[in-house]
């Protein structure tokens, strides 16, 4: 049964006319009144009929790229890579480029939904999803079939550097991270140089990123018969890594290496171990992840798991123009390549 703009309004407990309001945009509406809208939108998954130019096909011009933080270099290299790809290869209905949008959720989960039931209603011809998502089944749920839907109605999907979802039969392609095996090549590099105590900074513990990071480090670890060291969970940010660092060596001031969740929070390690007298790699070695531009300038360089941002964005784009073939299954795997550099050294005997 097909949802109208009446059924929005009641649900909402306001007028079909504030419903107009809100969605077309072109009158001052109260907040509150215009999230208990967007929320009956979501809610009754009402899609908005757009102009008739917008009825001569399934889908517009529009490219969503959804993205957790575009400050942060691991998502903006990914994301101005599927922009340009998108914009090479591109052809509108007028001939011209699509318009590639990126909406920056800020980790919220609440703000990627309203993003995707956006683009939804603009009948979107593609959304691409970077990074790894929130580990919440109401919300992976809930995020599952949203994008079910899109696929169903023409949206091509595309998940960049996320797990997959379980979509169906809906068309859809993901590039996935090997994270696990990435940080397991990383700790086990470090037990090869001789080191015993390893303490490890993660991100945050709702993230499947986080996880996946950890279980390599933990897998490396195991079979290597070596315990594990403390974990300080924390937001991806050098303020994060700096004051987890700390408090790995308050939990133990013998450690000889420290594993930072991604490049960003080994900078703050870095920083906090400078801070304490302690020298990097002479005294504790230090690695990241992700193998962000800075890593080659830091002092001294990182090392870290190399993951080719670029070229997985620059694909992700291709796939949403439909001009590179799903792969087969719909799932592909992105190597995630060691980086060893002066960061890494055998441990040595602290007075």
């Amino acid at each position: 049964m097909t949802v109208t703009l009446a059924d929005v309004a009641a649900r909402a407990r306001v007028s079909p006319a504030t419903v107009s309001r809100v969605l077309n945009g072109n009158y001052p509406v109260a907040e509150a009144t215009r999230e208990r809208v967007l929320r009956a939108v979501d809610e009754l998954d009402y899609v908005l009929n757009g102009p008739a130019s917008s009825l001569a096909a399934a889908t517009s011009d529009l490219v969503g790229i959804l993205v957790n933080d575009i400050a942060d270099p691991f998502f903006g290299i990914m994301a101005g890579a599927a922009q340009s790809a998108i914009g090479e290869c591109a052809s509108g209905r007028a001939g011209g480029e699509k318009l590639a949008v990126v909406c920056n959720t800020g980790g919220s989960p609440e703000r990627e939904l309203t993003y995707l039931t956006l683009l939804q209603r603009q009948r979107a011809a593609a959304v691409v999803l970077t990074g790894g998502s929130l580990e919440d089944p109401e919300h992976l749920a809930a995020t599952a079939a949203k994008l079910a839907r899109l696929a169903e109605a023409g949206t091509r999907v595309v998940l960049c550097g996320r797990p997959p979802l379980p979509l169906g039969d809906s068309a859809a392609a993901t590039l996935a991270f090997d994270n696990r095996g990435g940080a397991r090549r990383l700790t086990e590099h470090l037990l090869t140089l001789g080191h015993r105590r390893i303490g490890y900074v993660a991100g945050p513990a709702d993230r499947t990123t986080t996880r996946h990071r950890l279980e390599g480090h933990r897998e490396a670890l195991t079979a290597a018969g070596v315990a594990e060291g403390p974990t300080v969970h924390g937001p991806y940010e050098r303020s994060a890594g700096y004051d987890a660092t700390l408090e790995l060596l308050r939990r133990d001031p013998s450690l000889t290496a420290v594993v930072a969740a991604n490049d960003t929070v080994a900078l703050g390690a870095c920083a906090a171990l400078r801070d304490r007298g302690l020298s990097i790699p002479g005294d504790v070695s230090v690695a990241g992840f992700d193998d962000l531009p800075f890593a080659l300038d830091t002092s001294p360089a990182l090392t870290t798991v190399h993951l080719p941002l670029q070229e997985a964005g620059a694909r992700a784009g291709r796939l949403a123009m439909g001009t590179e073939d799903v792969p087969a299954g719909g799932v592909a795997t992105i190597e995630a390549e060691l980086a060893v550099r002066d960061s890494t050294a055998p441990p040595r005997a602290r007075p």
